[in-house]
């Protein structure tokens, strides 16, 4: 039987985790942009890949104030 409430736990430590909501919607927007643009089945699963690989916090943190 699935536990919901430690599911759904569960699932709010994994969003905190990779940078919050802010963060999982630019993540989405990113996948997105790669699934729509040119290039092979094959490539765009690659840059999906590396795309989850760095959350949206992790680009946050790369770029520069200002």
């Amino acid at each position: 039987m699935v536990n919901l409430r430690r599911l759904t736990d569960r699932a709010k430590k994994v969003v905190e985790k990779r940078g919050g909501t802010d963060a999982l919607k630019e993540d989405a927007d990113e996948l997105k942009d790669i699934a729509k643009g040119q290039g092979s089945l094959q490539e765009k699963a690659k840059a999906a890949g590396r795309a989850l690989k760095d959350s949206g916090a992790a680009d946050e943190e790369k770029k520069p104030a200002g």
